[in-house]
């Protein structure tokens, strides 16, 4: 198992290294394989980008967020202007339904109310509106009124396994509880490990990967 030590370093120069992130201002704290990053972004996609190279660092078992977004001072949009993109956005997206969501914003913050069937259009109208300019955070209060069945998750994260890994999906077992994937097992190498996170970040309703997998 990889020393917090070297996994904080590989998280900092992976942060570093991702030229789509200002990483400038991101502190990174490590303890038993989880992964903290602190600090500022200028940008509310920007803390999913450093969560995305964070969970790529092999030994990562992890990653908490705790991020605070801080807009550039210069001609921020309105809150009404905010709520007006973000109704055009989730209008034009496949897969939101039409008016089933609603948007209010106070000083840059999305909240979302409304309902929707599954649980992955919930998610996908949150992901729409990551990348808004302007935006703070969101907070989601939409209601799905259907959720997959964590066994019916785990059977499509392990088809997905052996459609590229089929000699190691027998080593994988997979948990899941409210949208958490917890991969435990052994892999043989660190492909086959970006193969099983990839498979799980993949499927509808999983919120979050934790990595337990241990290279044989």
């Amino acid at each position: 198992m990889k020393a917090d030590t070297q996994l904080k370093q590989d998280v900092q120069d992976e942060l570093a290294f991702d030229a789509a992130l200002d990483a400038s201002h991101i502190r990174v704290e490590v303890a038993n394989g989880v992964v903290s990053l602190w600090g500022r972004v200028p940008a509310l996609a920007q803390t999913h980008i450093a969560e995305r190279a964070a969970q790529r660092v092999s030994g990562a078992r992890s990653v908490v967020v705790r991020l605070q977004v801080e807009l550039p001072a210069t001609n921020p949009p309105s809150d009404e202007a905010l709520a007006d993109m973000a109704r055009a956005i989730l209008h034009w997206t496949a897969g939101v339904p039409q008016r089933a969501v609603e948007v209010q914003v106070v000083n840059g913050h999305l909240f979302l109310r409304g309902a929707v069937e599954w649980e992955w259009q919930r998610e996908l109208a949150i992901h729409s509106l990551v990348r808004l300019r302007g935006v703070t955070g969101i907070t989601s209060r939409v209601e799905a009124s259907r959720r997959m069945d964590p066994r019916k998750i785990s059977e499509r994260i392990r088809k997905s396994l052996q459609r590229h890994a089929e000699d190691e999906v027998s080593h994988i077992h997979v948990e899941m509880s409210d949208g958490v994937v917890t991969l435990k097992g052994t892999v043989d190498s660190e492909a086959e490990r970006a193969v099983a996170r990839g498979a799980a970040w993949t499927q509808p309703g999983v919120s979050a990967v934790i990595d337990e997998l241990v290279l044989a």
